[in-house]
């Protein structure tokens, strides 16, 4: 894993700890947990975002965008875009260059879900949820992943501005994905403004 520190529930007395806080120390693992594809590109870890800053990232978009998409249940939607990538505070940040199948990919965050939501009250519900993004089989489970489509766009979108990567390949690959109307409409827009972006000057 590419990551800051080890997971802090590795720190803990788990004798005398409680079911949430223990749950609190493995998913409070994802800010400090690197985006590693974008280390693979070239950007450096200081300037790195984590999982956290992902997922922060997501639920904003979501929570901007559902007012116009009203077909949607907000509350679901908000609940996947928080999850779904929980299993990555044990599994780390698989990126195609870790030639892991996707199936095993899978297999292995549906364990890390399950042993972070499993000791919950409750705990049920919210692995279901997880499987029920997995699955996209919802209409809110297909809006979070384009929604997650999208805001990798628009972070490597951030990153070219900044000099740091170059973004075309992320917007084509969120364009192959996206299908919402109102999606591609933005998607659109941020490859118009990318046509005159200024690369940083250099001192």
């Amino acid at each position: 894993m590419s990551e800051k520190a080890e997971i802090p529930v590795s720190l803990l007395d788990l004798s005398r700890s409680t079911p949430l806080i223990e749950a609190w120390f493995e998913i409070v693992h994802l800010k400090q947990l690197y985006r590693k594809g974008w280390l693979v590109r070239g950007v450096a870890a200081a300037d790195c975002e984590t999982v956290a800053e992902h997922t922060f990232g997501n639920a904003l978009l979501c929570l901007l965008l559902l007012k116009q998409h009203p077909n949607l249940d907000p509350l679901r939607v908000l609940k996947l875009a928080l999850i779904h990538d929980i299993g990555e505070a044990y599994v780390g940040d698989i990126t195609p260059h870790d030639n892991i199948e996707p199936d095993e990919k899978v297999r292995l965050e549906s364990e890390a879900v399950t042993k972070i939501f499993g000791k919950l009250p409750g705990g049920e519900a919210l692995i279901a949820d997880w499987h029920e993004y997995e699955a996209q089989e919802t209409p809110e489970a297909r809006f979070v992943k384009q929604i997650d489509r999208l805001e990798l766009a628009m972070q490597a979108s951030v990153y070219e501005h900044q000099g740091k990567v170059e973004a075309s390949e992320f917007r084509a690959s969120a364009a192959r994905h996206v299908t919402s109307d109102i999606l591609k409409a933005e998607l659109a827009a941020l490859n118009r403004l990318m046509t005159f972006i200024r690369p940083p000057e250099k001192d």
